[in-house]
């Protein structure tokens, strides 16, 4: 796997609140008593990237580069034994597209997300490609989001082209290979939107499941 130089694209998702309107609080001897069995527990909210976006890369100034990202954390849906038999926290779904194009020349690449993490408006994912003309069916890919705030553009970064480079990693011509970015492994969003966006809703990572205790053991 050469290094090249690839870009992005993102679809910004509206969120729209309810408003809170204010009214007294009852008093204790009207408040009506609710039966437990019909309390209704509001599911867990889970961590997500949605959009698609044209980046601009410092080493591509002129390439049109762009991401589409659909990607939400799953907890525990890929098992991986012996050491994960769950799985992880971190599991994801979802899809990842991106292309760039330089004059008549386009590369992209279509990926299935496999991992996410948040942390306010930042996430890093990675993704295994499942088809594409520049990188080979089954390498994972990093990728970082941050969503701007307070008028700031959304960013975006890769593992490909400036970072993920092992000097001791080169193939029979000298030429650096790329080592594969391990799950949820990413760099910083170094690259800026300059159309779309992103939306990244943040979630804390669910706590892995507890483990079975032994069985006693009866003499």
């Amino acid at each position: 796997m050469r290094i090249t130089t690839i870009g992005a694209t993102a679809t910004a998702v509206a969120v729209l609140a309810s408003p809170i309107t204010s009214t007294p609080a009852p008093t204790p001897a009207t408040v009506p008593a609710v039966p437990a069995a019909s309390v209704v527990s509001k599911p867990a909210k889970a961590a997500s990237v949605h959009g698609e976006a044209r980046i601009s890369y410092i080493e591509s100034v002129h390439d049109d580069i762009r991401f589409t990202i659909h990607a939400e954390q799953t907890p525990f849906t890929r098992p991986m034994p012996p050491t994960a038999p769950e799985g992880l926290p971190t599991d994801a779904r979802g899809t990842l597209k991106f292309s760039h194009s330089r004059g008549e020349v386009t590369g992209w690449a279509e990926a299935t997300v496999d991992c996410l993490v948040t942390s306010g408006r930042t996430a890093t994912m990675t993704a295994v490609v499942t088809k594409s003309n520049v990188e080979e069916p089954g390498a994972r890919l990093g990728i970082s989001v941050q969503q701007g705030g307070k008028g700031e553009p959304d960013r975006l970064g890769f593992s490909w082209g400036v970072v993920n480079v092992d000097p001791e990693n080169v193939d029979e011509n000298g030429q650096l290979v790329r080592p594969q970015a391990g799950s949820c492994m990413a760099p910083a969003p170094f690259t800026t939107v300059i159309k779309g966006g992103y939306k990244v809703i943040h979630a804390e990572i669910t706590k892995s499941p507890t483990q079975p205790e032994p069985a006693p053991h009866h003499s």
